[in-house]
């Protein structure tokens, strides 16, 4: 199985961050739009660096399909045909008061979002008329001097981030590949994600090596228990974070812990992470993230998703992970 991490860097230090992580022999980064553009970093890992790249994901909303398509064009001919755009929704709150953007049909704009974004890669790559028309959005003017042409390395993968069951059929009906979201468990995972991925392909027409599965996985990885303490702890946070959130609780409510998301929000609300974060206690940590060493977490990676997913995203919330414990895992992903 393969392995992508989280290009976590400011762009003044991409470069060095992603040749560093590239020794450990991960086979892919990926960026977060977080408190840095995320795109950028991923332009400046591509010249020091000789394995995949990835938006996980770029928001949709805020951006024209057009400046999508152009930015996913230049990385992948930066990276030399190694660029996936990945693209999300992200929720309400965040696109109309953090991006200042209109919030509608999430499902219904991010199929045409990827649709819209196909269109005028594939426009570009066999010359195709560019005449997209949608409910959001329509492209049917595309000058010589605006087309940039075929690429040699072809237009890149687009995928899309989902959770709920109609985000997720729909990245199966039109999407190169589905991001899970990284808060699940897999009792969700193959009760909701799965049959909604079988129902997207089967509305769609398309068979299961048309989409690629990619997990996301939150995991807590350390040796000794102080540093399973540690990354522990970060976990938990993040988790809870998570959990506050109503859109996430879905997953709570197939584990039975439903009546903890609104507690979860009650807290967030006042500022009491320390609370929350307590909230966390193990058994939901080892369902909805991994803990261990880099073998035991490798194992219950491959445990949970390979038989669906040949590579897998990994997150490291909030701690750094020893280099020597990050190639470890990676070696037992390899072997699995």
């Amino acid at each position: 199985m393969r392995i992508d991490i989280q290009l976590d860097a400011r762009p003044d230090a991409a470069a060095g961050r992603a040749a560093a992580l590239a020794a450990t022999g991960v086979d892919g980064l990926f960026t977060f739009e977080g408190p840095h553009d995320v795109f950028l970093p991923l332009a400046l890992a591509a010249p020091v660096t000789q394995i995949d790249l990835m938006t996980n994901v770029a928001i949709a909303f805020p951006r024209s399909p057009l400046h999508l398509a152009h930015a996913a064009y230049d990385l992948q001919l930066l990276s030399g045909g190694r660029f996936h755009l990945g693209l999300g929704s992200q929720i309400k709150p965040h696109i109309e008061n953090r991006y200042g953007s209109s919030w509608s049909k999430p499902a219904a704009r991010m199929r045409e979002t990827v649709l819209a974004v196909k269109a005028i890669l594939s426009s570009w790559q066999d010359g195709t008329p560019l005449d997209f028309r949608g409910e959001f959005t329509r492209h049917t003017l595309m000058p010589p001097t605006f087309n940039p042409g075929p690429s040699p390395y072809g237009a890149p993968p687009v995928l899309m981030g989902a959770l709920g069951p109609v985000l997720t059929r729909t990245a199966a009906e039109v999407a190169d590949g589905l991001l899970v979201m990284p808060f699940n468990s897999l009792r969700h995972f193959r009760e909701r994600t799965m049959p909604a991925v079988e129902s997207g392909l089967d509305r769609a027409g398309r068979t299961r090596d048309q989409l690629s599965i990619v997990p996301q996985v939150i995991a807590a990885v350390g040796r000794t228990p102080e540093q399973l303490e540690v990354a522990s702890t970060c976990v938990r946070r993040l988790l809870a974070f998570y959990g506050s959130t109503p859109n996430y609780r879905p997953v709570l409510e197939v584990e039975g812990w439903e009546s903890l998301q609104p507690e979860l929000n009650r807290l967030s609300k006042v500022g009491a992470v320390g609370e929350m974060t307590d909230l966390v206690d193990d058994t939901m940590l080892a369902t909805l993230a991994v803990r261990g060493t880099p073998e035991e977490c490798a194992h219950e990676i491959v445990r949970r998703f390979g038989d669906v997913a040949d590579r897998v995203c990994v997150y490291f919330p909030g701690y750094d992970i020893d280099p020597d414990q990050l190639r470890d895992l990676v070696t037992a992903l390899h072997s699995a």
